[in-house]
């Protein structure tokens, strides 16, 4: 029964909709009726006619999406894009970032989120999965924008037992957070910077309190490669000996994954999942990528991600979806494969899969949270549209996205951001640079050797 009123009515617009068999479709002349920061109801757009609604957005000649998923970021790190360039991946920690990181306050942090959660935003991104260090910074700012997350404070062995507790109490404080906004997990940084007996102590916590973990494992063929040297294992077997792979675990990048890890990663599925950001696999020369694959073939959720922006030097969603997929057709040797529906695919359900929110968001669709991007699609770089999906996977960009919404709210309409002040933001962090770009004290936070 079509509704009398609604909170917010979209009209006019494509949807993008998921089938039972996952695949997509899209809808034209569509109308989308959201109450209480729900999808109400995806019909015509003659049908809504007459109903009353608190906010109206006319949509026509644009294309209705699920929100993006960011799987894997550390977003206080655009305050860091463009700082270490050029580097390998050893000399990017040690010689750079740690030192850097260990100058961070809890200002920095916050700074760093909100130009990220804007850059996000801006490019169609609903939710984020984030690990980084004084993550009550993030989460605030996450509250006040209206964004969605999934957070988790990051830990080493080095920090002592405190960093686990730490990043346990984080996860307790501000589970649900936001008005249901804020998802928490646990986050180890990785199995060469956690020990095992800590590996194991995190899982027990995790099924203890019911989170997920959160971690960098087999980021690269060099630590697949030194563990086994090391240790006789692979970080996948590591994760799988201590217990992790008993949670409800996502890790990060996986392109270090071999195939001896594949069979140990089926056992796991249903609660494993990998997010994969591309752009700077190939920034760092790595010889690998996520096998995006193979791990569909044994039932593992991908996710797409961009990692931080001082790696990445984007946040952009949108590029790692048509990577992923120019990437996927070129090392499997087959044209078929990554298609453009696969990949809209990866970038809605199994994303939001990912980051344990599958039932919630990643689609369009009664019951689900009103996580929704207005794609517009008019300009010269996207038309004509043949085949729509490839339009929006290899055409279009993310400064098409002309409105991004969250639980209902708007957060960008027409281009313009809402809820955060850029400017502002810009101005604070400039002053602060000097204070953490200093090197001068010799210190790191972490050494990495793999």
């Amino acid at each position: 029964m079509t509704p009398t009123s609604a909170d917010l009515l979209i009209t006019g617009c494509t949807v993008l909709l998921h089938d039972d068999h996952e695949h997509i479709g899209f809808r034209d002349d569509a109308a989308i009726v959201v109450r209480d920061g729900v999808v109400e109801s995806v019909t015509s757009a003659a049908a809504v006619d007459g109903i009353a609604a608190a906010e109206r957005v006319d949509a026509r000649g644009q294309v209705a999406l699920p929100g993006l998923i960011n799987c894997h970021t550390h977003a206080p790190m655009a305050a860091l894009r463009g700082l270490a360039e050029d580097l390998p991946t050893e000399e990017w920690f040690n010689d750079v970032v740690w030192p850097v990181e260990s100058n961070l306050a809890a200002k920095d942090v916050e700074l760093g989120a909100r130009l990220a959660c804007a850059e996000m935003i801006r490019g169609g991104v609903t939710c984020f999965a984030d690990h980084y260090f004084a993550m009550d910074e993030v989460a605030a700012v996450v509250a006040e924008c209206g964004i969605r997350a999934h957070l988790g404070e990051a830990y080493f062995s080095s920090q002592g037992p405190q960093g686990r507790e730490r990043s346990l109490e984080f996860a307790l404080r501000h589970r649900g957070g936001a008005g249901g906004r804020i998802t928490t997990a646990l986050a180890p940084h990785a199995p060469y910077t956690v020990t095992d007996s800590d590996l194991a102590a995190t899982a027990e916590l995790a099924l203890a309190h019911d989170l997920p973990v959160h971690l960098h494992a087999a980021e690269n063929r060099d630590q697949t490669d030194t563990s086994l040297a090391r240790h006789g294992v692979t970080p996948v077997e590591v994760l799988d000996r201590t217990g992790i792979l008993d949670t409800d675990v996502l890790i990060a990048h996986g392109t270090g994954i071999v195939e001896r890890d594949l069979p140990v990663l089926e056992r796991a599925q249903g609660r494993t999942a990998v997010a994969t950001a591309p752009r700077g696999y190939l920034k760092f020369a790595w010889p690998t990528t996520t096998p995006v694959r193979a791990l569909r073939d044994i039932g593992v959720p991908v996710g797409l991600a961009t990692d931080g922006a001082a790696s990445n030097n984007s946040l952009d969603v949108w590029e790692s979806m048509a990577l992923t997929s120019l990437i996927q057709k070129s090392t499997t040797g087959d044209p078929r494969w990554l298609t453009s529906r696969q990949a809209l695919h990866h970038a809605t359900l199994q994303s939001a899969r990912a980051v344990g929110l599958g039932e919630i968001v990643g689609g369009i669709a009664p019951g689900r949270r009103a996580d929704i991007i207005l794609v517009d699609l008019t300009g010269p770089h996207t038309q004509p549209v043949h085949d729509l999906a490839a339009t929006l996977v290899h055409s279009a960009r993310s400064s098409d996205v002309r409105t991004t919404i969250v639980d209902g709210r708007i957060l960008m309409r027409d281009r313009e951001l809402l809820t955060l002040d850029v400017p502002a933001v810009v101005r604070e962090l400039g002053e602060r640079m000097p204070g953490l770009l200093d090197r001068s004290h010799g210190r790191r936070i972490q050494e990495y050797d793999t």
